[in-house]
């Protein structure tokens, strides 16, 4: 049963995407085409992932900072690659002060070029490196087709930017991240992910190799989550990253970037809602438990918000994030849908009865029926509500895990391709060539998502050939209809 004023996601699921991102109060159109207003509630739904993210990078060495939001157009221009990536996305400043500018600048479309300029000017010797910088920023790419949270002009996110001495230290660093970015997805996001390389006509404008986070979503479709990349040299020829060797030998570094952005709260609003609204994961939760207390007379409304202060203190002094709904003229009923609407892993119900009974009644965002409902004693209720966030946490990994290894295919032929990608991933011998990518994307609408790590690491070619093409192949790759 769909919430009331949400589409079905079986009927519409575009529009029930978006219904659900307006009616849960995450975010609102901006008056800019392509923009959007991050409402509190969906920002500190960002804040949480930027905290779990944050504490993984600075656990491995990494600190923030912060570089300018425009950029020199000599700068785009100096890595080939990456300026034609680009260029039909760029917001370009012209004029500043009244006057036109000698030189246009680029509103950040992400920072390789305007961090690279730095690196060169702060790296001298081997002893200056690694360099393990992140920054959280918001940057500009034209969006034609936006979507809040998925596709939007301007969106936020983090950008890591290495500098290493070594080819084997920037690949390592490039895979570390990946990982970061995977054990995030699973143990924070509860969204299971396919660790990937990209194809060559898929990876970053610029990289040597570019990796990637493939997610699920609630229809199938794939959501690329985030990625790491190997920028080889590139970026350090175009810009002059060098250093002095231990040797005192001129040398040219190796650099990476990687990234996640708020497509991430799109992703978890796909992989985990449903009808009735959000399911959010508890770790990542603006508000863990809504406490809603039901009464009738002002004596049993004291009586509640006695007993209701006490548990909330015992929940705060746990560490749960938890809000009493104390909204008058409004029913419980009423209070229910709204809470589950936005996703609130538990609600906790407590009226006279429950007062005079020493209990309380819990309610599972990620349960349907009677088997969602529990009474509790009061006494350690708080131990209890943790011990029950942990298993939302874990079972809705699990649904999510479930669903996904449902949708994952083995095609060995064309026709099972297209078969498959209706509803699903299909996962074939890829010969790598953009010709067949192309094809591919024009008869079924899905493309490469990429070449999962786990699946080819026994890969033998030998006697395996694309399904597209008949040549021979590269390796396994997943194809899907993405965002």
């Amino acid at each position: 049963m769909a919430a009331q004023g949400v589409t079905k996601r079986i009927e519409d699921y575009s529009r029930w995407y978006t219904d659900v991102v307006k009616m849960a109060d995450l975010a609102d159109y901006a008056a800019v085409r392509g923009c959007m207003i991050i409402k509190p509630y969906g920002y500190e739904l960002w804040e949480n992932i930027k905290s779990g993210l944050d504490k993984r990078f600075k656990a491995t060495g990494h600190r923030n900072a912060y570089f300018p939001l425009l950029i020199p157009m000599s700068f785009i221009e100096k890595e080939a690659k990456h300026v034609e990536g680009f260029a039909p996305e760029l917001a370009i400043v012209t004029h500043a002060g009244g006057k036109e500018l000698d030189e246009p600048l680029a509103i950040r479309p992400t920072s390789e070029t305007v961090i690279g300029h730095a690196y060169a000017r702060w790296i001298h010797s081997y002893r200056d490196l690694p360099v393990l910088i992140n920054q959280w920023a918001n940057v500009v790419r034209w969006e034609m087709r936006p979507r809040l949270f998925l596709r939007t002009s301007e969106f936020l996110w983090q950008e890591g930017h290495t500098a290493h001495a070594t080819e084997e230290e920037a690949e390592e660093e490039t895979i570390r991240m990946l990982d970061i970015y995977a054990d995030f997805a699973v143990k924070d996001a509860a969204i299971p992910v396919i660790k990937g390389e990209k194809s060559g006509q898929e990876k970053f404008a610029g990289a040597s190799r570019s990796f990637t986070i493939e997610a699920m979503m609630g229809n199938t479709w794939a959501l690329q989550s985030g990625t790491s990349h190997y920028l080889g040299q590139n970026f350090a020829r175009a810009f002059d990253i060098k250093f002095l060797d231990e040797e005192n030998k001129l040398k040219y570094c190796y650099t990476t970037s990687w990234g996640v952005s708020t497509r991430m709260v799109g992703g978890i609003v796909m992989a985990h809602g449903d009808d009735k609204g959000l399911r959010l994961p508890p770790r990542l939760a603006p508000i863990q438990v809504v406490i809603v207390p039901i009464w009738r007379t002002v004596d049993q409304q004291g009586v509640v918000m006695k007993a209701i202060d006490d548990i909330r203190g015992a929940l705060v002094d746990a560490g749960v994030r938890v809000h009493v709904d104390k909204r008058e003229g409004i029913t419980p009923g009423f209070k229910f849908n709204d809470w589950e609407m936005r996703g609130v892993p538990m609600r906790m119900e407590i009226g006279p009865r429950d007062v005079e009974h020493g209990t309380a009644i819990l309610a599972r965002r990620d349960m349907q029926g009677k088997d969602a409902k529990q009474s509790v004693s009061q006494d350690g209720i708080a131990q209890r509500v943790l011990e029950l966030l942990t298993d939302i946490q874990n079972h809705m990994l699990a649904q999510a895990t479930e669903f996904r290894d449902a949708h994952l295919h083995r095609a060995n032929s064309y026709d099972e391709l297209k078969e498959i990608v209706t509803d699903g991933w299909a996962l074939i011998p890829h010969c790598g060539a953009s010709e067949c990518e192309e094809k591919i994307k024009e008869e079924t609408k899905s493309s490469s998502r990429c070449y999962p790590i786990a699946e080819n690491k026994d890969w033998d070619p030998r006697e395996k050939t694309c399904p597209i093409c008949g040549k021979p192949a590269v390796g396994l790759a997943y194809f899907a209809r993405s965002y």
